[in-house]
C-alpha cells in the first residue's frame, strides 16, 4: 500500500518530463496537417518583414502561434528547440490574405471548390481567404444557405476561409433576416451595383445599400460592393453594331465603359456621408471592391475619404499587369469585370497604389470551366468574365511593381495587413507576437515560366490569363497556423484549415 502512494505522490514529476520531452523533442508528435511534425520551431532569415520594418533574424512558432520576433544577434541563443528552419537571404512575410475570392462552392465544384482553390492559395502564398456569396449555389445570403457553405468547407479546405454575406433585393430590408447571417459568422456583406451574371444574386441600388450600412453599424463590419451602373450604350448590349468584332477586345471594353464605374461610385458616396463621426451608420465601412477606373472615380474616392467617410478601396494584379491595347482577339482568358483598361489608366492605378489612395489589393479569382471561356469562338461578348488568378498575385504584384520601386514592406500592407484590418482579423495580417503564424516563405529574384505542367496549377490552367508569363518571386513554403502546407510544390496530406467566423 505504502509503494502505491509512493509511486502517485510521483506522478506529477513524471508527467512534467513527458511534458518537457515534447516541448524539446516535438518531432514525437506526427500530424497528416504538415508537412513537418513540429509544433515549436524556429524559422530564420536575413529577411523578415515585421510591422517595424525588414530585419535580420527568426521567427518561434509554437502551437501555431507566433511566440517570438527576435533579431540576428539574439535568436541563436534564444532558440531552445532543435528545429531551425534557415531559409537564408529569402524572405520571410506575413501569410497574404485575399479578401477576394471565389471558390464555386457548393454547387458548381466544377469551376473551383475549396480543395482545389485552396490548395492553389497555399502555392501563392495566401493564408487566409475570404469566399465571396456568389458563384456557389445556393448564394450566401441567409444563416440557412451559410450553413451549407461552412458545411461543404469542413475537412476540405487547406486554409483558413472566411465567408461574406451577400445584400441582395430580397434581404436588404429584411434586418432580422441581415442579423441572423451577420450573428451567424460573416465578415460582412457584398452587393452588386449591375447585373452580377448569377440569377440568385440580383442587383442592389443605393436604396438598398443604405439600408445595409445601418445594419452592419451595429456590428462594425463592411459592405464591399461592385461599383458599376448600366448606362446607355445606343445599342444592345450584349449585340453590339454589327460593324463591331465579338472576337476584339476593344468592342467588349465598349459595353462596359468607365463611365459605368464613375457613375456606381458617385452614387454609392451618397450614403457612405452616413458612415462618418455622429452619423447614422457610423461604425458601418464601405469598401469598393476591384477599381479599374484610375481617373474620376478614383478621385471621388479620395475626396469622400478626405470628408472623413469610413471608405477603402482594392485593385487586382491583372489591372496592373496587363492593358487593354495588348489583349490579343479573342483572347478571351483576359475578360473580366471591370474590364481591363488602357496602358495610361494602368500607370495611374500604379501611380495611386504607390500614394496610398488605393488601400489594398485582392485577386477577385473567379475560374469557370474552359468551355464557357469560349476558346473556339473567342467571343468577348458572350464568354464568361473573371481572371484565374490566386496562385500568382504574390508573384505578378512583385515581378510588375519593381519597375515603381515597390518595397517588401508595401507587399506585406496591400496583402496582409489592410485586408486582416478590412476582414477584422486581429491575429492576423503581421508578424507580430501572439498572431496566427501564418507565414509565407519565398524568394524575390527567383525566375520562372508558367506552362500548364507548372506547380501552381491545381485546376483548369488552361483559362489562365498569366499562362507563359515569365515572373520574379518563387514561393517556397506556407504556413498556416503553424501547419507547412505548401512547400516547393508538394501540400499537406490533410486539409486543416479553419473556417473564419465573426465572433
Amino acid at each position: 500500500m505504502e509503494s502505491k502512494w509512493r509511486i502517485l505522490a510521483l506522478l506529477p514529476l513524471l508527467l512534467s518530463f513527458v511534458l518537457l520531452y515534447f516541448d524539446i523533442y516535438p518531432q514525437a508528435i506526427t500530424t497528416k496537417c504538415s508537412l513537418i511534425p513540429y509544433k515549436h520551431y524556429w524559422i530564420a532569415s536575413k529577411r523578415i518583414v515585421t510591422p517595424k520594418g525588414v530585419i535580420s533574424g527568426a521567427v518561434e512558432v509554437r502551437g501555431g502561434k507566433i511566440v517570438s520576433v527576435v533579431e540576428e544577434d539574439d535568436w541563436r541563443g534564444n532558440a531552445r528547440s532543435k528545429h531551425i528552419f534557415n531559409y537564408g537571404e529569402a524572405v520571410i512575410m506575413p501569410g497574404l490574405i485575399d479578401v477576394h475570392a471565389h471558390l464555386d462552392d457548393p454547387g458548381r465544384t466544377e469551376w473551383e471548390g475549396f480543395p482545389s482553390g485552396t490548395r492553389a492559395a497555399a502555392a501563392g502564398g495566401i493564408t487566409t481567404l475570404i469566399d465571396m456569396p456568389l458563384n456557389s449555389f445556393p448564394s450566401t445570403v441567409s444563416e440557412e444557405t451559410l450553413k451549407l457553405k461552412t458545411k461543404a468547407a469542413e475537412g476540405r479546405i487547406f486554409i483558413d476561409v472566411g465567408f461574406w454575406g451577400g445584400l441582395v433585393p430580397e434581404n436588404a430590408f429584411n434586418a432580422t433576416c441581415l442579423e441572423r447571417l451577420l450573428k451567424a459568422g460573416v465578415l460582412g456583406l457584398k452587393s452588386f451595383m449591375c447585373p452580377s451574371g448569377i440569377n440568385d444574386f440580383p442587383m442592389t441600388n443605393s436604396s438598398h445599400i443604405k439600408e445595409g450600412l445601418h445594419v452592419l453599424a451595429k456590428y462594425k463590419r463592411p459592405l464591399l460592393v461592385h461599383a458599376e451602373i448600366q448606362q446607355e450604350l445606343g445599342g444592345d448590349l450584349e449585340k453590339m453594331n454589327g460593324a463591331d468584332n465579338p472576337r476584339s477586345y476593344s468592342t467588349y471594353l465598349k459595353t462596359r465603359p468607365s463611365s459605368w464605374e464613375q457613375a456606381a461610385v458617385r452614387e454609392l458616396l451618397t450614403v457612405t456621408k452616413d458612415t462618418r463621426t455622429g452619423g447614422p451608420a457610423e461604425g458601418a465601412h464601405l469598401h469598393i471592391v476591384h477599381l479599374a477606373d484610375a481617373r474620376s472615380s478614383l478621385e471621388l474616392i479620395k475626396e469622400a475619404k478626405g470628408s472623413g467617410d469610413s471608405v477603402t478601396v482594392e485593385t487586382c494584379p491583372h489591372y496592373l499587369a496587363f492593358s487593354a491595347e495588348e489583349i490579343p482577339d479573342g483572347d478571351t482568358r483576359f475578360k473580366c469585370a471591370p474590364p481591363i483598361r488602357d496602358a495610361e489608366n494602368k500607370e495611374k492605378l500604379w501611380a495611386a497604389l504607390m500614394d496610398g489612395d488605393i488601400d489594398m489589393l485582392s485577386s477577385d479569382h473567379s475560374p469557370t470551366v474552359p468551355e464557357l471561356k469560349l476558346f473556339n469562338d473567342g467571343d468577348f461578348l458572350r464568354a464568361w468574365g473573371g481572371v484565374s488568378s490566386l496562385q500568382f498575385v504574390l508573384p505578378v504584384t512583385w515581378s510588375y511593381g519593381r519597375k515603381y520601386g515597390i518595397t517588401l514592406n508595401q507587399l506585406a500592407s496591400w496583402w496582409s495587413e489592410k485586408p486582416a484590418k478590412l476582414a477584422g482579423q486581429d491575429l492576423k495580417g503581421a508578424i507580430a507576437v501572439g498572431n496566427h503564424a501564418d507565414i509565407v516563405v519565398w524568394e524575390p529574384e527567383i525566375e520562372f515560366e508558367l506552362d500548364d505542367n507548372h506547380h501552381v496549377y491545381i485546376k483548369h490552367p488552361k483559362i489562365s490569363a498569366y499562362m507563359g508569363s515569365k515572373l520574379t518571386g518563387k514561393v517556397l513554403a506556407t504556413f498556416v497556423r503553424g501547419n507547412l502546407v505548401f512547400k516547393e510544390g508538394k501540400h499537406a496530406p490533410a486539409a486543416c484549415g479553419a473556417t473564419v467566423l465573426a465572433a
